[in-house]
Parts: C-alpha cells; sequence; structure tokens
C-alpha cells in the first residue's frame, strides 16, 4: 500500500490516510457569515470521497474588521456553533476529520466598509486591541470544540493579521509585540494560552505557516526566522504545521502558482517544508501545487512532510484521492485559477 494511504496521528486526532484538503475560501456562506446548504455539500463531497482531513475556508473571528471578503464563513459569535456542529455530524459520517481554520484579516480586506487593522502600519493596533483579538481568537477556539470539530488551525499565513506580525518587514513595532522573533510570535502565544484555558491540553491546535523567504512584500519573512517560529511552535504544544507562502493581495503569483505542468514545478515551498521537517518532531503538512501522485509520494518518502495538502485540485475533482487509489496518476486541475468565483467556488472546465 503506498504511504498515502497509511494512517497518521496529529495530536490527539488520528487521520484514516495523509490527504489534506487545504483552507479554500469558498464564497459559499451567507452574507452574515453563516454556513448554508452550498457549504454543506461541498464538505459532504469531500469527505464521501476520502479526504482524510479537511481543512474549513477560513473563518473571521471579530466583527466587523476581521472579515476579509465577502460571503466568508464566520466565528466570532456563539451562534455560529449550530451550523459548525451540523457540518462536523456530515463530515464525521464518512470518518473524515474537519479543522475550522480561523483567522482575522488585518489590513487585508475587500470589504470597503472595513478598516483593516495591522501591527505597525497606519492602522497600528493598541495594547487594548490586541488584547481584544486575542479573546477573540480563543473564544473562537472555544466554539470550534463545541462544535464537535477535530481541532483548529490559526491562520498564519498570506498577509493576514498573525502573519504580519510575524514578518519582520511589516511588524515594526517597538513593544513587547514586535522585534525579536518572540516578541513577533507572542501574539500567537497568547491565543494558544488563552484558547487551553477553555479547551484543555488534548484539543488540537494546529497553524498555517507562511514560509515566504523568497519573497517580496509586506508579508516576507526569513527562512531562518520561520524554521526558529516553527520550533517555538511545537514547544507550545502546536501539534502540526502546514508549511505555505506568498500573500493573496499581492499581484505577483506567490501563493497559487499558475501552469503546474510539469513534475518540476509541483511542491513549490518543498524546500522550506523540509527544512521545518529537519527541525521538528510534528507533522508536517506541504501545499503549493501537488498534482502527481509520484510526487505526493516522494514528498512523504523522503520526509519533506508528513501529509499532503491541496486546494485547487479538489475544486475540479473532490473525488481526487479515490482516483488516486483506483490508479490515476495525477490531478486534471491545470493550475489557471479561474475556480475563484465570488457566486461560490467552481472548476469553470467541469
Amino acid at each position: 500500500m503506498s504511504i498515502l494511504f497509511s494512517p497518521i496521528s496529529i495530536g490527539s486526532m488520528t487521520v484514516k490516510n495523509r490527504f489534506v484538503r487545504s483552507a479554500t475560501q469558498d464564497w459559499l456562506g451567507d452574507e452574515n457569515g453563516y454556513l448554508t446548504d452550498r457549504s454543506y455539500a461541498l464538505y459532504k463531497e469531500l469527505a464521501k470521497n476520502d479526504v482524510g482531513l479537511i481543512v474549513t475556508a477560513h473563518s473571521y473571528v471579530s466583527y466587523p474588521r476581521g472579515k476579509a471578503s465577502p460571503k466568508q464563513n464566520a466565528v466570532y459569535d456563539d451562534s455560529f456553533i449550530e451550523g459548525y456542529d451540523a457540518l462536523a455530524t456530515i463530515v464525521h459520517a464518512y470518518g473524515a476529520k474537519i479543522v475550522l481554520q480561523v483567522s482575522h484579516a488585518g489590513v487585508q480586506t475587500t470589504l470597503e466598509t472595513t478598516q483593516g487593522v495591522a501591527p505597525a502600519e497606519t492602522n497600528a493596533l493598541t495594547e487594548a486591541e490586541i488584547q481584544e483579538i486575542i479573546r477573540c481568537y480563543a473564544q473562537a477556539v472555544r466554539r470550534a470544540q463545541l462544535a464537535g470539530c477535530d481541532g483548529v488551525q490559526l491562520h498564519l499565513a498570506h498577509g493576514y493579521l498573525l502573519s504580519r506580525f510575524l514578518s519582520p518587514q511589516s511588524n515594526l513595532r517597538t513593544d513587547q509585540w514586535g522585534g525579536s522573533v518572540e516578541n513577533r510570535l507572542r501574539i500567537v502565544t497568547e491565543i494558544v494560552h488563552q484558547s487551553r484555558q477553555w479547551v484543555g491540553e488534548d484539543f488540537p491546535i494546529m497553524v498555517k505557516l507562511n514560509s515566504s523567504g523568497g519573497f517580496l512584500g509586506t508579508a516576507a519573512i526569513p527562512i531562518q526566522d520561520v524554521v526558529e517560529i516553527a520550533v517555538r511552535l511545537e514547544q507550545l504544544g502546536i501539534c502540526a504545521i502546514e508549511v505555505s507562502g506568498g500573500v493573496t493581495s499581492e499581484p505577483e503569483n506567490s501563493l497559487s502558482w499558475l501552469g503546474i505542468t510539469t513534475e518540476e514545478k509541483e511542491g513549490y515551498f518543498a524546500e522550506n517544508a523540509k527544512m521545518i521537517k529537519d527541525a521538528v518532531h510534528i507533522p508536517v503538512i506541504l501545499v503549493g501545487g501537488l498534482r502527481s501522485r509520484s510526487v505526493m509520494e516522494q514528498v512523504l518518502e523522503s520526509r519533506t512532510a508528513d501529509m499532503v495538502s491541496m486546494s485547487r485540485p479538489f475544486v475540479r475533482e473532490p473525488d481526487l484521492v479515490r482516483r488516486l487509489a483506483q490508479g490515476q496518476d495525477k490531478a486534471a486541475c491545470i493550475s489557471c485559477n479561474q475556480c475563484r468565483n465570488i457566486e461560490g467556488i467552481a472548476c469553470p472546465f467541469v
């Protein structure tokens, strides 16, 4: 049996295979952030087709400043628990695990009615505002556990608020929230500590981490800092790290590369993932341009990462895991990014 179809433990959670559906903004929620029937249908299709671990679209932890885009899912109030509870029930019926990704937009919002906030830019956060954001994250983690989710993933990537705290380019603070790696990571540390007061020590808390040392932009971070952060996250009790990179709002293609047509172009964050994997003992998840079964197997067998994560391929083929198990060589996704549609994510070629 291929290593791709072997189980793995992530903290207290056991996943039936090595496939992760990476968090994907789907524009399927309603205008108030609640899940819809279309949301449930999307996740049901992934779960029944053997995706081992499903990470939800990012859900904003505070309103209105935390919201990044229209029809984005929310988790800033207890009224959202019921919807995620229903989602967890659907996914669990097929033996899959569901992890809620939680985020705060920071300055990266497309909403004209929302004023973004940042660590130390034009709209620098006050001490009181930082403490409130920490509280909002901890409450979101509490809600995920109450809803029956198998864990949470803190979004520390793609230019959203927490990634801008981690980056020395965007975090220019001179107080306890800026400067050294320890200080830039402090907001995450406090989020985890406060969350643990609500959910205990065993509830899985994962992260999605930018590793964009090779990219320019306002959230770039040196790879040596990334590795140090990864080590500190493990010490903090984080149970898995998904390695990504780039910034959603950057015009250059630093996040979702176009035209992944050859194996050589696949796994474009693999080198960074390997450096992190060599430094930590918790599972490392690689996302970014994975398309071929042979490449995925090589990623795991070479201990570059422990799991493979995909977004766009699952939009075109939600049954991709089953297809690969039955002998299909690679995903049909052509990496054109045309699936991103504010009317609801969908591949135009299906």
